[in-house]
């Protein structure tokens, strides 16, 4: 009882520090979003406009990111007995469309700027230089706090947004020497020109967030965590295993819902074995399993082996022959229940 309400309160010390980091994503980009709409009315910079632009997406996909990471923590229940972990791939999926869209919208006030370019005029390019490189800095600050925590905590959501405010303050590093450049020169297609950049960086990265998004959705196999499990499992296979020993295992499948981990896969033991024998070898390797993933669960099958050449099988029969060995079992404390 002490381990799960320990758990317990782990995992609601970690569901209120990611809301907050959440919080202040959106008040920042609130903030950002006035500053940069204030500095392209000033100046009618197209290059401007792209990087106040994205700032409505990061305020859009900052409220969804604090209801996505209420609802990802909520335990499993009759409904949802894997959890609501996988919200957090629609919510970076939804991230990445809306920093897509932002980029077609870009392109499309990019091309009406060229149509009416004998008209068009950019102004008060001092203010619009010390704007946002004010904004640069607060959004390169607040990405990488994100991106970092995101990481740390095995959040999607929390990294997801840190990627989207990294690559505003990347966007504004474009527009700040598209500023100056026209400021020093009066070419005003090096304006137009970043916008367009600027909009295909953005296309790019979400579209990277958009093929996380799917891979997680359609339970795409991690590579990383396929490995991790079969050195655990190798480990624990054959006569030659590590305690407790088991003769091998099959039909290994995983699985991310958001941030946790769903395991599951056969062992085999001797027929022998009692099936109180096996269920505690088993829980001993699942517990191993699940502290080595972090958050999750795994779940072991138990089946009897059949292989005539089975060397995990002939070392057991030739010990439980001798008498001094008779009664030791490969036997571990099994894990909390």
């Amino acid at each position: 009882m002490a381990l799960i309400d320990g758990t317990a309160n782990r995992s609601a010390s970690a569901r209120d520090q990611e809301l907050r980091w959440a919080a202040a994503s959106l008040a920042v980009s609130v903030v950002l979003l006035i500053t940069k709409s204030v500095a392209y009315f000033l100046t009618h910079s197209d290059a401007v406009f792209s990087d106040a632009l994205e700032n409505i997406v990061n305020v859009f996909t900052a409220g969804f990111a604090m209801y996505s990471l209420r609802l990802a923590h909520r335990p499993a229940d009759q409904e949802h007995p894997y959890g609501h972990g996988k919200v957090e791939f629609f919510s970076a999926g939804l991230d990445g469309s809306m920093i897509v869209l932002a980029g077609v919208v870009i392109v499309a006030k990019v091309g009406l700027s060229f149509l009416n370019h004998e008209r068009r005029k950019i102004e008060r390019l001092d203010i619009g230089l010390g704007l946002m490189g004010a904004a640069l800095l607060v959004n390169a600050l607040m990405g990488l706090c994100l991106w970092y925590r995101g990481r740390k905590a095995k959040s999607l959501t929390l990294e997801a947004e840190g990627i989207h405010l990294a690559v505003d303050a990347v966007d504004s590093v474009a527009v700040l020497g598209a500023i100056a450049i026209v400021r020093l020169t009066g070419w005003k297609w090096v304006d137009s020109a970043a916008a367009l950049a600027i909009a295909a960086y953005m296309a790019y990265l979400g579209l990277r967030l958009l093929k996380r998004s799917a891979a997680g959705l359609m339970d795409e196999q991690d590579a990383g965590d396929t490995q991790l499990l079969r050195n655990i499992l190798d480990s624990h296979s054959g006569a030659n295993g590590k305690e407790p020993r088991i003769c091998s295992y099959h039909k290994l499948r995983h699985r991310h819902s958001g941030r946790y981990h769903w395991v599951d896969f056969h062992i085999m033991v001797p027929p022998w074995w009692s099936i109180d024998q096996g269920h505690r070898i088993a829980s001993v390797i699942e517990y191993q399993i699940e502290l080595a993933l972090g958050e999750g669960n795994a779940t072991a099958h138990v089946e009897p082996c059949h292989d005539a050449d089975c060397q995990r099988c002939e070392a057991e029969k030739t010990r439980e022959q001798k008498p001094e060995t008779r009664n030791q079992n490969d036997e571990s404390n099994p894990k909390p229940e």
